[in-house]
């Protein structure tokens, strides 16, 4: 049996870095994580072969070769998955489906031959059993969240490690908090089901084995849902495990309660985090309690920031505006929050309701649901009537992108995070011919050609001159910048 493994194109969003990838001569950020661990799921005796369409071409000889084509999707790839449906039927190939997009709308791909629906460690084995004995169904689904602890490493063979600026692991599936416009608990439950330690290293020196030494995202929705056993077992192992080997940054996702647990910090960082990304969402007391997001409510937000800062961690921020509370004075409070905290990477969206989410089923209710989600929150859509006037919540989104990414406000934050941060010597890497290439190029996009050459030179020299030591840092965040102004220019000219 020969199996093709098919990742669809996403679009340029914030997340998409794809303007800045082309500075370290990447193609992507990260690869399908998810389909690299259903093809270990496999027959060992099954051929499979992995086209990501981020990072390369999807041929008319690859269907040719393929008995079946698994195609797996997260909602902002639906156009590219329903081309690249279109293509498999015209060749003829069988076509089998899952992951996020297919969840709530697999009725909307009537041309897809098989469903394996849900977490993969359940369904697929029921697929390949029926498969196997010629009577497979067309849908295969469960409510039942699997135990992880049996899920195999994925096939990093089946990538091409050199098209991906960061590699990705899982540790946990599921969150224990229940925010209103979060699907996570709805696709994987309030309880974090974890890995083992001794699973999680072997998947970590596989990696390392294959060559890997970049940044490594760990994927959880919440890396800290299960404080003990992150405690007790995985941050000890990983921190024996990094003994004598180089490289290998982390990064991950966390709850702003982090915060409030030193001894945790200090043992992520010192296993090699260096990086969180958390869902700050809104300053305004009155959204956070809308929409549950009770672990950021009666705290001084912008301080937890820093304390996360001031530990070695960088904070990669989440925004949203369109809160049925949000009045028009959400917009300057946010601009102003983002700038204070030092965040960055500030990524702010219109509020979206997801399938299975809380949120979609009370604008149901309610009448409200417009379009399909387009799970791209930042290109200015919305999938229910918001209750503020939809004009003025537009220009207001618009207010923000305009007014964080203008190169002076985005470089006076990068400066601000310079002056709190310190980067664990855990996670420092040695300068390679890819960072002075990447130097090189910045200096001409960012500093001789661009709009913000001033501010690049600016923080070219106070970094130099104030923390030298995190210069390359500095150079990453400009860059960083430019891609966000793209993104910006398109989305709100």
């Amino acid at each position: 049996m020969r199996v093709l493994m098919v990742y669809p194109e996403f679009p340029d969003t914030f997340w998409s870095f794809k303007h800045a990838l082309p500075f370290i001569r990447k193609k992507a950020s990260l690869p399908p994580l998810g389909l690299i661990t259903v093809a270990a799921m496999l027959p060992p005796a099954w051929e499979k072969r992995l086209v990501d369409m981020n990072t390369t071409t999807l041929t008319r000889q690859d269907l040719e070769w393929a008995d079946y084509v698994f195609v797996s999707a997260m909602v902002a790839q639906r156009d590219s998955t329903h081309e690249v449906i279109r293509r498999c039927k015209q060749a003829g190939v069988k076509i089998v489906a899952g992951g996020p997009l297919f969840i709530g709308e697999h009725e909307q791909f009537p041309d897809v031959d098989y469903f394996v629906l849900n977490e993969a460690e359940i369904t697929l084995p029921r697929f390949l059993a029926d498969l196997e004995k010629g009577e497979p169904q067309r849908i295969y689904e469960t409510t039942v969240f699997p135990d992880i602890r049996q899920t195999p490493a994925p096939m990093w063979e089946l990538l091409n490690l050199r098209h991906y600026s960061d590699m990705c692991i899982q540790y946990s599936r599921g969150c224990p908090f229940n925010c209103d416009f979060c699907n996570i608990t709805a696709m994987f439950g309030r309880r974090p089901r974890t890995k083992t330690a001794p699973q999680l290293i072997a998947e970590l020196d596989s990696l390392y084995k294959v060559g890997w030494r970049g940044n490594v995202f760990f994927v959880d929705d919440n890396l800290i849902g299960n404080r003990r056993e992150l405690e007790r077992d995985i941050l000890p192992a990983i921190i024996e495990w990094r003994q004598g080997k180089e490289g290998m940054a982390f990064g991950t996702e966390v709850s702003i309660d982090l915060a409030d647990d030193p001894d945790l910090m200090r043992l992520m960082v010192e296993a090699g985090f260096d990086t969180v990304f958390v869902g700050i969402e809104t300053p305004d007391e009155q959204s956070l309690t809308e929409c549950n997001k009770s672990q950021n409510k009666g705290r001084d937000l912008v301080e937890s920031v820093k304390t996360l800062q001031r530990a070695g961690l960088q904070v990669q921020g989440g925004f949203i505006v369109g809160f049925d509370s949000d009045k028009p004075s959400i917009f300057q409070r946010q601009i102003e929050f983002i700038q204070r905290s030092g965040i960055v990477m500030a990524m702010v969206g219109l509020l979206q309701a997801p399938f299975g989410t809380r949120l979609y089923e009370r604008m149901e209710k309610e009448g409200r649901l417009l379009d399909d989600f387009s799970g791209n929150n930042t290109d200015g859509t919305m999938n229910f009537q918001p209750k503020m006037d939809p004009n003025v919540l537009q220009e207001g989104y618009r207010h923000i992108l305009k007014s964080i990414y203008s190169p002076r406000a985005y470089y006076e934050r990068v400066r601000a995070f310079l002056n709190e941060y310190k980067r664990p010597k855990v996670t420092r890497q040695a300068i390679n011919w890819i960072h002075f290439e990447a130097l090189l190029r910045s200096i001409v996009v960012l500093g001789i050609r661009g709009k913000e050459r001033l501010e690049y030179w600016r923080l070219f020299f106070w970094t130099l001159l104030h923390r030298p030591r995190l210069f390359p840092q500095a150079i990453t965040l400009a860059i960083y910048g430019f891609h966000f102004r793209q993104v910006c220019e398109h989305y709100v000219s």
